[in-house]
Formats: C-alpha cells, sequence, structure tokens
C-alpha cells in the first residue's frame, strides 16, 4: 500500500545517501517529501561513484530521490528562511543531514521549530550524532567501517583490514532514522506531540555488527580467523571457497555430514566438543576438497545432500537470478535526457506489494512554484522571491 503514508509532509534538507534514502522510504509510502535544495543543487546531481553519468543524469541521484518533489531556496537569504519556516508551520516531519549546528545557525534548530510547531517530527540524521569528540569530523560510509571495527572485522588474518563492497553503514543509517520517524509519528497520535530523532552512522555501523560485538563485550575476543571463516566466532565451514572454477559460500554442516559429502573419514576423527577449536583445520579440510569440482558440480552434489550453500554472484549474476526477479527487485522510469533509469524497488512488501516510482526523481528546483502556490504565496510574491533570488 503506497498511500499509508499520505497526508504526511515530510521537508527534507539532506544530501548524498543517509538522508535521501531515509526521506524516500517514507516519500514510496505515500508521504509528500518536498527536497529543499541550493541554487546548485543538491551535492548527489553532480557525484556518481564511477564518475559517469547517464546522458547527464547521475544515477546516485536517481537512486534517493524518486517520488519526492524539489524547491530550491536560498538559505542564507531572510525571505528564504521564511519561505522554509512557511513550510514547516504545517509540516509533519523536518529531515536534515547537515552537520550538527548548522540547521541551528539558519534558525531552523529542533527547539525553535518544535516551540512553533509541537507536532513535528525533527529527523537529524548525522555521522557521529549530534555532540561528542567527533561531532566535527567528516561522516562517511568507508571511514565509520574503519572506526566501528566493521573493517578489521572482514577477511582473513593477515590480510589487510576489508571494507564492504557497499555502503552499507548509509543505508542501514537511512533504514533506522525513517524507521525512528514512523515511531515518532505514532506516538504523536497518542501525545499530540512529535519530537527529536537522531541517528548516525556510528551507531548504525555498531547495530549492524549486533552479534559479534555480543560476543566481543562478553570477553569472546575479537580476532580474526586465519583460514577461510568469514567471522572469528562461528564453527566451521563459514565462509567463501574456491572451486575448481569459481567460488562458493558455505554455511554451518555438521561434522558428519561433511564427512558424508566429500566422502572423507578426516571429518569423523574431529571430537564435535573441539568444532570450534578446530575450526581453522576444518576449514582448511573442506578447502582441499573444493578445489576438486566446478562450481556448478558441486552444487548439484551440495543440494543433493541438502547443505547449506550459495553460489557467490557478481552484479551481473544478480541482476538476472531467479529469485530476485521472482521479488520484482528493479524498477525503472524514463527520463527526458537520460532515457530509461533503472533503480532497485523500495524493499519491503505491503500486501503482497512492493512501492513502485510515483514520479521520477525531480528536476531542481521542478516543484517550487507549486510549493509556494500551496503556501499561499500570490503571483507577485512569487516573482519578487524569484527576482531577488530567494528562490530559484
Amino acid at each position: 500500500m503506497a498511500g499509508m503514508l499520505d497526508g504526511i509532509r515530510v521537508v527534507s534538507f539532506t544530501h548524498f545517501l543517509q538522508g535521501p534514502s531515509a526521506s524516500q522510504l517514507l516519500a514510496d509510502l505515500g508521504a509528500d517529501v518536498v527536497k529543499v535544495e541550493p541554487r546548485g543543487g543538491a551535492f548527489e546531481r553532480t557525484w556518481t561513484g564511477p564518475d559517469r553519468f547517464v546522458e547527464g543524469v547521475s544515477p546516485f541521484f536517481a537512486l534517493g530521490n524518486r517520488n519526492v518533489r524539489s524547491i530550491v531556496v536560498d538559505l542564507k537569504s531572510p525571505d528564504g528562511v521564511e519561505v522554509v519556516r512557511a513550510l514547516l508551520a504545517e509540516a509533519d516531519v523536518l529531515i536534515e543531514s547537515f552537520r550538527p549546528g548548522t540547521m541551528d545557525k539558519l534558525g531552523l534548530g529542533y527547539d525553535v521549530l518544535a516551540e512553533r510547531n509541537p507536532r513535528l517530527v525533527y529527523a537529524s540524521l548525522s555521522g557521529y550524532g549530534s555532540d561528542g569528540p567527533y561531532r566535527d569530523r567528516p561522516g562517511q560510509d568507508v571511514l565509520i567501517q574503519a572506526l566501528s571495527g566493521l573493517a578489521m572485522a572482514t577477511g582473513r588474518a593477515g590480510d589487510p583490514p576489508t571494507p564492504v563492497g557497499a555502503c552499507v553503514v548509509d543505508q542501514h543509517a537511512a533504514v533506522l532514522g525513517a524507521f525512528g520517524i514512523l515511531a515518532a509519528l505514532h506516538g504523536r497520535e497518542r501525545t499530540g506531540r512529535g519530537g527529536l530523532v537522531e541517528s548516525n552512522l556510528l551507531n548504525a555501523a555498531l547495530d549492524l555488527q549486533i552479534e559479534p560485538l555480543a560476543y566481543a563485550l562478553n570477553g569472546f575476543g575479537s580476532s580474526r580467523s586465519s583460514s577461510g571463516v568469514s567471522s572469528p566466532f562461528y564453527t566451521a565451514p563459514y565462509g567463501v571457497f574456491a572451486t575448481a572454477d569459481g567460488f562458493l559460500c558455505i554455511s554451518l554442516t555438521a561434522l558428519d555430514a561433511l564427512e558424508r559429502v566429500f566422502d572423507d573419514p578426516w571429518f569423523a576423527t574431529v571430537d564435535p566438543a573441539d568444532r570450534y577449536t578446530e575450526r581453522d583445520s576444518v576449514n582448511d579440510r573442506v578447502a582441499e576438497h573444493m578445489g576438486d569440482r566446478t562450481s556448478a558440480e558441486w552444487g548439484e552434489h551440495f543440494t543433493a545432500h541438502r547443505m547449506w550453500f550459495a553460489p557467490v554472484q557478481d552484479y551481473d549474476d544478480v541482476m538476472v537470478d531467479p529469485q530476485v526477479l521472482h521479488n520484482d527487485s528493479f524498477d525503472a522510469y524514463e527520463h527526458e535526457r537520460a532515457g530509461t533509469i533503472r533503480t532497485l524497488k523500495h524493499p519491503v512488501m505491503y500486501d503482497g506489494v512492493r512501492p513502485g516510482i510515483r514520479t521520477a526523481p525531480p528536476e531542481l528546483g521542478q516543484h517550487t512554484t507549486d510549493v509556494l502556490a500551496e503556501l499561499g504565496y500570490d503571483d507577485a510574491t512569487r516573482e519578487r522571491l524569484y527576482t531577488t533570488g530567494a528562490v530559484g
């Protein structure tokens, strides 16, 4: 049900990934998300990871700004700030991802706006939190992976720390931010008041590691594995193994099952009580067998023995994976300059349906006139604001 948040207005001061992705999750569900952009546009309009654009259109902007509207406002202009205040007077949610303190300097901090609109849910998304020793550090996904222990925990002992090959921290922080906003909106139904929601990349990175950190916090160490086990806290086999022509991932399989699958009595010599301490030896023995057959051959063999495994796929494989396609995971829209732009769909199903694209990511300032008219600005006032540069 894409319209579950119909009637909820979200004013978004966001850029890069954490903030836009959180805003888009709400927009997918029907919220009217108004993205406030500077005259040159949000950062993600002019940047992509591979520095490649589709006929001038950033895929990075396309991934996090569908179903939203765009207005251009000069927040350094008093008239521009007044436009924003008028927009926020009746808004349900403000979401911002500036560095801590920026909104306060603009006169748009939580305390000021909550006094004017007590029902406002004010969400601040940052790198490290609104206060503390790292408050003013640059908050970026791979930096947080390093700081939070995630990069050090990934990979084998003896290899360099390995960051994850995607901005998993940004995206998880976005989901947590949207979760917090929805919780605050639900609470407002009982109390009549909004509140301050804060999510940050560091907390999100720690939350991603909820299981291994629970072990480390309780004295079970934090060393990396010396073989192919992808975590020091699991028994073998657990990780990626090379086959004759590629790789397969194997997960938690009993020793007696390994003996049958590989026709190798060595596994019976390992005492089940020692399976954790002997995990590297077990892993190494599995690795010796895996090079004997191709991935397809092992796949058939493992399937017949009901073994837990999966192919290690690249993105070309993922895009044609039968289950991914069955889950209706991709969407597309037509851009007048760039043609067909493909993207991921909203990740959750509601009554068997994944919300799709109602409106393509907006052109810069595409909805400024519409939003000003909705706020009651007449033609003459709108023209004056355009002329002075307060809006664009």
